[in-house]
């Protein structure tokens, strides 16, 4: 995890379903310089996702300002 070669240029994530037929998962896509990457969570899994997000948002610095 120390050595990361490419980094994240763009990331979506939408609650539709994979396919479209499947409201039961998320789907994050991962675009990256060696393409794209589809994981696919299911609802509790997606949960955990959020609330980390959230907890490490919170702890990030404020934007400076001019």
């Amino acid at each position: 995890m120390i050595n990361r070669s490419s980094s994240a240029s763009f990331v979506t994530a939408f609650a539709t379903g994979w396919p479209e037929k499947q409201p039961d998962i998320m789907v994050l896509s991962l675009t990256t310089n060696n393409g794209v990457q589809d994981f696919a969570f299911n609802k509790e899994q997606a949960l955990l996702i959020a609330k980390t997000i959230k907890e490490t948002a919170a702890k990030l610095e404020k934007p400076k300002t001019s």
